[in-house]
C-alpha cells in the first residue's frame, strides 16, 4: 500500500470535542484487483515494443558474458512497473510450469513514482524468453469466454518493462545504494541452490565473501564486500541473486575492539552529539544506577538528576551483581542501538535528557514486599528534583511469582496507583514483561515463550508493558561460522514472555514489542547461546574495560520503548501520559512473521494468541508523530464523569459522542476502494486489589471505558440503544461480544484492561456513513462501592483515530479544515 504524499504533517490534535449526553439504560432486552482502463491495441503495442527492446538488450548482455564469472541457468532479469492498486497480480508474473521457472525475486517502490507504482523484478530463463510477448499478443488478439481480453488482469496492469540491473534488486532504502566505486558490505539474498554460482563469480571478480550464511526456506543470505559495479557483473552474468540490501554493522565489530580503539570510536561520536534542550522531557531509569562520567551519557544526565531511592546508597552503577545494567539501559534510552550512530556521520541530536534513580542495591536484593514502596519513592525523588518536567519512567526489573494468570500483585497494583496518580498526577511508565530464565534448544522456540507467563509488575493495567521482537539474524563473527539465528527475523525474541496462559478477563499483555536481539544456534547440538552479533550495542559502566557493551531481551526493548515515548513527548510536551501510551500502541503493527502464524481464516482464538504473544506489534515513531496526506491521525484528549449518585443509587452518567470529520464526498467518490479506520482508546483506572474474586462488587478496576462506531444504517437513537445494551450486558457478565462486521478484533478481544485498539476494514462508501464514535463507561468498583465515595469523579481519556486510504488522496487538508473550530462540550 502506498504511503501517500509525504508532507511532514503533524497529527491533528483537538480536545473537548464531543457532545456529552446522559447515559440511560434501555427498557428492553483483502481485496479485488482494480484493472486499469486501457486502449487495448495501443497498450499492447507499447508493451510489445518495450519487451522486444528488453530482450534485445538481454541478448547483448549475454553475448558479453565473462566466462570466468558466468554461471547458473542462462537467462536474464526483467523489471516491470505496476500500480500499487494492482499489487495483487504480482504472483501472476511467475510461471512455474515445466522444467524452467520464471521467478519473482524482488519487489520495491518504483524509483520514478514510489508513491503510486511498484517495481517487480523476475528472472526469466532463456527457455521462456518469449513468454511475456506471447501473453501480450494473446491480450491483443484473443478473448475469454466472457468477452474480456485474455490475460487482461496481468497485461493491463503492466506500466513499463525493461531489462533489470543491480539496482532493480536493491530493496533497501533507495538513498543507501552505494556510489560508483564504493566498496560496501552487501547482504546478498540468493535464489535456491545458488551459493556455488555466487562463490564462482566472487572468485572471478576478486570480491570478498564471508564464509557463513543464514538459510531460510527459499533464500540464503551471505555477506559480500564489493562495489556496485562488481555486484552488477554478478547480476549480468549469473542467475544467483534474488535481492540486495546493505549489510548493517553488528555489535561484534565493536566488541572485538580493545578499550583504546573503542575510545577512539566513542570520541568521534561524542563530537557529533548535540545535547538536549534544558526544558526537554526525560527518561527516568529505575535500575542499578548510571555512569555519568561516560562521554555519551554526561551530556544528557545532570548530576542533580542522578539519585538513589535510599539516601545511604551510592548513585553510580558500580555493582558487579548487576553488570552495568543501568548504564546499558541509559545508552539505549538515549541513542537506541549504538551501531547506527557509530557507523554514520550525521549529527546525533538528543531530544530528551536522562534521569537515573537507583533502585537495586549494590549487594544482595530488595525485600519483595517493598518493591511497590521503592518504586513510589524512586518516582517521587525524580519529581521533587524537577516537578515541572515531563518524563517517562522506565522499569526493567521484574519479579517471579505473584502473577497467577494475570492476577494483580501488590507491586503491579502500586504501579497502577502511581500511573493513575489519584486522578491528578498521572504518570507514564514502560515496564519490562520479563525474560525466560535460561536458554533452551532451538526446537522449543515459541513453545517455551507461550508457556512462560509475564512477570510482576508487568501485569499492571495502566503501564506500557514491553516484550521483545528481533530483526537481527546476520552473524558476521567468523568464530561462529555455521551458526544460525534462533528466532526468524520479525518474530519474538527468544527469551520473551507472553500472557497466553493468563485467564481471558485480564489485560492484553504485552502491549507492544521492540527490538530485543536474538540468540545463535550451534549446529553441532541445536543449543542456543548469546552472540554479540545478535545483541544491541550500548554504553559500558567500567570505562577502563571499554566504552561499549551489549544488551538483549526485554530490558533492551523497554529502554527503546521509553526512548520512543520521550521522543513523542519532545515533539509535543503537553500530551497526557494516557495519550503517549495510546500513540505508541496506535502506531504499532504486526510483522509478516507474526501474521504468518495465523491461518488464512483466523478464528477469534487465533487472534487471541497473536495478541497475547506480540501485543499490538512493533511501534513506529514516524507514524506516532506524523500524518500523511492519505493516512491521517486525529488525537482527542477529553474527560467525562462515568457515574453519579441518584438518591441512594449510583447510576451511569455520561457517554460522549464525537462527530468524525471525514470528507464524506471524497470517500464516496472512492466507492468500493478499501479504507481502514484504526481506533485506540487509552485511559487509566484506579486499582482496588485483593483476592476477592472477579465479581461485580469486587472488581479491580474503578471503571471501564469502551468505544463504538455508528453503523451506516443506524440513526442516533438506534446507535445509543446499541451502546446501552452492550454496556448493560457487559455489566451483568453475560456479554459474549460477538465479532462486529469489519473489525479485526471485535469487542470481546479488545475490551480488556485500560487500553483498547482495533482496526475497521471496509469500503470508502461504507466509512463515509460511519461518522460518529461514542465513548461510554462500564461498571467498576466506583459504582459498586458507594461507601468509598468515588461516584462523582471525572476521568480522562485519549481517543486516537487514523483514517487510511490506499490511493494518494488529500484527506488531511479536508479533515483539518473540518475541525478548525473546536466544539464545546455540552453537559448532560
Amino acid at each position: 500500500m502506498p504511503n501517500g504524499e509525504q508532507r511532514n504533517l503533524r497529527h491533528i490534535y483537538f480536545s473537548g470535542h464531543g457532545n456529552r449526553e446522559p447515559f440511560t439504560w434501555p427498557t428492553g432486552g483483502g481485496g479485488k484487483v482494480t484493472i486499469p482502463e486501457r486502449n487495448r491495441a495501443q497498450h499492447a503495442a507499447r508493451l510489445e515494443q518495450a519487451l522486444v527492446e528488453a530482450i534485445a538488450a538481454a541478448d547483448e548482455q549475454f553475448a558479453a558474458r565473462n566466462t570466468e564469472i558466468a554461471g547458473g541457468a542462462p537467462g536474464f532479469y526483467l523489471e516491470f512497473d505496476i500500480g500499487w492498486e494492482q499489487s495483487a497480480i504480482l504472483d501472476r508474473l511467475e510461471d512455474k510450469r515445466g522444467q524452467y521457472h520464471i521467478e519473482l525475486v524482488a519487489v520495491r517502490a518504483a524509483d520514478a513514482d514510489p508513491e503510486n507504482k511498484l517495481s517487480a523484478t523476475v528472472f526469466v530463463p532463456e527457455a521462456k524468453r518469449e513468454l511475456y510477448l506471447k501473453k501480450v499478443e494473446d491480450y491483443r488478439t484473443k478473448e475469454t469466454r466472457t468477452g474480456k481480453p485474455q490475460n487482461q488482469p496481468l497485461v493491463a496492469s503492466m506500466e513499463e518493462v525493461r531489462l533489470a540491473h543491480a539496482r532493480s534488486l536493491f530493496t533497501d532504502v533507495p538513498e543507501s545504494f552505494p556510489v560508483a566505486g564504493q566498496q560496501t558490505w552487501w547482504e546478498v539474498w540468493l535464489r535456491t541452490d545458488a551459493r556455488p554460482v555466487l562463490e564462482h563469480a566472487v572468485n572471478g571478480l576478486g570480491m570478498v565473501l564471508r564464509d557463513h550464511f543464514v538459510r531460510f526456506p527459499e533464500r540464503e543470505v551471505m555477506l559480500a564486500l564489493a562495489t556496485p559495479e562488481q555486484i552488477g557483473s554478478v547480476v549480468a552474468n549469473t542467475d544467483a541473486i534474488a535481492e540486495l540490501r546493505i549489510a548493517r554493522d553488528t555489535p561484534a565489530v565493536f566488541m572485538e575492539m580493545d578499550a583504546h580503539k573503542q575510545r577512539d570510536w566513542n570520541d568521534e561520536i561524542a563530537e557529533r552529539v548535540q545535547a538536549p534542550e534544558g526544558d526537554a522531557p526525560s527518561v527516568c531509569i529505575l535500575d542499578s544506577g548510571s555512569t555519568r562520567p561516560h562521554p555519551l551519557i554526561e551530556p544528557a544526565l545532570d548530576a542533580a538528576d542522578q539519585q538513589s531511592w535510599n539516601g545511604l546508597w551510592l548513585v553510580d552503577d558500580t555493582s558487579l551483581t548487576w553488570r552495568g545494567h543501568g548504564t546499558k539501559m541509559s545508552g539505549l534510552a538515549l541513542y537506541g542501538d549504538l551501531v547506527e550512530p557509530l557507523t554514520g556521520d550525521d549529527p546525533v541530536v538528543l531530544s530528551h535528557i536522562l534521569e537515573s534513580v537507583k533502585v537495586l542495591p549494590d549487594q544482595g536484593a530488595n525485600d519483595p514486599d517493598l518493591y511497590g514502596y521503592i518504586t513510589a519513592e524512586a518516582m517521587s525523588r525524580a519529581e521533587i528534583q524537577a516537578p515541572e518536567r515531563p518524563r517517562v519512567f522506565c522499569l526493567a526489573t521484574t519479579s517471579e511469582g505473584d502473577h497467577w494468570k494475570g492476577r494483580p500483585s501488590s507491586w503491579s497494583a502500586a504501579l497502577d496507583e502511581l500511573a493513575y496518580g489519584d486522578g491528578e498526577l498521572q504518570r507514564f511508565a514502560a515496564v519490562s514483561a520479563g525474560n525466560i530464565g535460561a536458554l533452551y534448544p532451538a526446537g522449543e522456540y515459541l513453545d517455551q515463550n507461550d508457556a512462560s507467563p509475564i512477570e510482576s509488575p508487568a501485569q499492571a493495567w495502566n503501564v506500557l508493558t514491553v516484550s521483545a521482537v528481533t530483526e537481527k539474524c546476520v552473524i558476521t563473527d567468523p568464530t561462529f561460522t555455521g551458526w544460525s539465528a534462533l528466532a526468524p527475523a520479525g518474530d519474538l525474541s527468544p527469551l520473551s514472555r507472553t500472557s497466553i496462559t493468563w485467564q481471558h478477563e485480564w489485560p492484553i499483555k504485552p502491549d507492544i514489542v521492540f527490538e530485543g536481539g536474538n540468540y545463535g544456534v550451534n549446529p553441532a547440538n541445536d543449543d542456543s547461546d548469546h552472540l554479540d552479533d545478535l545483541a544491541l550495542l550500548t554504553t559500558n559502566n567500567h570505562l577502563q574495560n571499554g566504552y561499549f557493551s551489549v544488551i538483549s531481551d526485554t530490558s533492551a526493548a523497554t529502554a527503546l520503548a521509553s526512548r520512543m515515548a520521550a521522543q513523542i513527548l519532545a515533539d509535543r510536551q503537553e500530551l497526557w501520559p494516557e495519550t503517549v501510551r495510546g500513540l505508541v500502541v496506535h502506531s504499532a503493527d504486526w510483522t509478516q512473521a507474526m501474521r504468518g502464524h495465523l491461518p488464512i481464516n483466523p478464528t477469534q482464538n487465533d487472534k487471541r494468541l497473536l495478541l497475547r504473544r506480540y501485543g499490538y506489534g512493533v511501534p513506529n515513531l514516524e507514524r506516532a508523530t506524523r500524518s500523511l496526506s492519505n493516512d491521517v491521525t486525529l488525537v482527542i484528549e477529553n474527560s467525562m464523569q462515568p457515574f453519579y449518585l441518584d438518591g441512594s443509587k449510583i447510576k451511569t452518567q455520561d457517554m460522549i459522542f464525537h462527530d468524525l470529520p471525514w470528507p464524506a464526498e471524497k470517500l464516496e467518490a472512492l466507492g468500493e476502494e478499501h479504507v481502514q479506520l484504526r481506533v485506540t482508546l487509552s485511559y487509566f483506572i484506579e486499582p482496588n486489589p485483593g483476592e476477592r474474586g472477579w465479581t461485580k462488587r469486587h472488581k479491580y478496576a474503578s471503571h471501564g471505558l469502551r468505544f463504538a462506531v455508528k453503523r451506516p444504517e443506524e440513526d442516533v437513537a438506534t446507535f445509543r440503544g446499541r451502546i446501552n445494551a452492550a454496556a448493560r450486558d457487559e455489566e451483568e457478565g453475560d456479554y459474549t461480544g460477538g465479532q462486529e462486521d469489519g473489525w479485526v478484533l471485535g469487542p470481546r478481544l479488545r475490551n480488556r484492561g485500560s487500553l483498547h485498539s482495533d482496526i475497521w476494514d471496509g469500503t470508502a462508501t461504507d466509512l463515509a456513513n460511519r461518522h460518529s464514535i461514542a465513548v461510554y463507561p462500564t461498571g467498576g468498583w466506583w459504582r459498586e462501592k458507594r461507601s468509598l465515595e468515588r461516584y462523582d469523579r471525572e476521568v480522562r481519556y485519549a481517543l486516537l483515530l487514523t483514517l487510511r486510504a490506499q490511493t494518494t488522496i488529500d484527506l488531511y487538508t479536508e479533515i483539518e479544515n473540518a475541525i478548525a473550530v473546536e466544539v464545546e462540550i455540552g453537559s448532560g
